[in-house]
C-alpha cells in the first residue's frame, strides 16, 4: 500500500513538472506573437487545457495529503498552489500584453495605408468639436430651465410635506391623549381589581374560619354527648 501510494505521488510529481513546462512554452509563445487575434485564441485554448490539467493534479495530490495525513506532502501542494497561481498570473498578463500590442500594430497599419483618411477624421472631429461647443451651450440653458423646474416642484413638495407633517402631529397629539386617558382608566381599573381580589380573599379567609369554628363546636358537642351518656351508663 505504501509503494502504491509512492508510485502515485511520483507519476503526479511527474504530471505536475511536464505540466508547468509545457504552460511556460505556451506562455512565452504567447508573448512573442504577433499574428492574428484568432490564432492567438488557439494559443489561449492550449495554455486554459494545461493550466486545468495542472490544478487537477494538484487537486489529486491535495486528496492523498488529507487521506495520508502527510504533512511534507501537504506542504508540497501548497508550494504547487502557489506557483500555479504565478504561473496563471502570468498566463493572463502575457495575453493582455499580446492582445495590446496586435491591436496597436493593426492601427499603425490602418493609418499608414489611409493618411488621408486620418486627414479627414481630424477635420470631422474639429467640426464636430465646434458642434458640440453650440451643442452644450443649448443643453445647459435647458438643463438650468430644468433645475429651476425641479426646484419649484421640490418647494412645493416640501410645502405639502409640511402640511402633512402638521396634520399627522396634530393627529398624535389627540391619539396621545386618548392613549393617556386610556391608561389612566386602566390604572383605575387594575386598581379596583386589586382591591376586590383583596376583599374576596378576606372573605374566603372568614368563610374558612367559620367552617373550621362549626367543626369544632360540632367535635366539642359530640365529646359532651359522649363524656354525659358515659357516665350515665356506667
Amino acid at each position: 500500500m505504501v509503494l502504491s501510494n509512492y508510485t502515485d505521488v511520483s507519476a503526479m510529481r511527474q504530471e505536475i513538472l511536464d505540466n508547468n513546462l509545457r504552460t511556460k512554452a505556451i506562455i512565452m509563445d504567447i508573448t512573442n506573437y504577433r499574428g492574428t487575434l484568432r490564432e492567438l485564441e488557439t494559443l489561449n485554448e492550449a495554455g486554459r487545457d494545461k493550466l486545468a490539467a495542472l490544478r487537477k493534479c494538484i487537486d489529486r495530490m491535495d486528496v492523498l495529503a488529507r487521506d495520508e495525513t502527510d504533512s511534507k506532502l501537504a506542504e508540497e501542494v501548497e508550494k504547487n498552489r502557489e506557483q500555479y497561481a504565478k504561473m496563471l498570473q502570468a498566463f493572463r498578463k502575457a495575453n493582455v500584453a499580446t492582445m495590446l500590442e496586435i491591436e496597436k500594430s493593426n492601427k499603425e497599419e490602418l493609418f499608414a495605408l489611409q493618411p488621408e483618411a486620418s486627414e479627414m477624421r481630424q477635420r470631422k472631429l474639429a467640426n464636430a468639436s465646434a458642434g458640440q461647443k453650440t451643442y452644450r451651450s443649448s443643453a445647459l440653458l435647458l438643463q438650468q430651465e430644468s433645475v429651476t423646474d425641479r426646484m419649484i416642484s421640490i418647494s412645493k413638495q416640501l410645502h405639502d410635506t409640511t402640511q402633512k407633517s402638521a396634520a399627522t402631529l396634530d393627529m398624535l397629539v389627540t391619539t396621545s391623549a386618548t392613549v393617556e386617558s386610556t391608561r389612566d382608566e386602566l390604572l383605575n381599573t387594575a386598581g379596583k381589581i386589586h382591591q376586590s381580589r383583596k376583599l374576596l380573599q378576606k372573605y374566603s379567609r372568614r368563610d374558612c374560619t367559620d367552617k373550621m369554628l362549626a367543626i369544632f363546636g360540632l367535635i366539642l358537642f359530640l365529646v359532651t354527648v359522649f363524656y354525659v351518656l358515659s357516665k350515665r351508663l356506667f
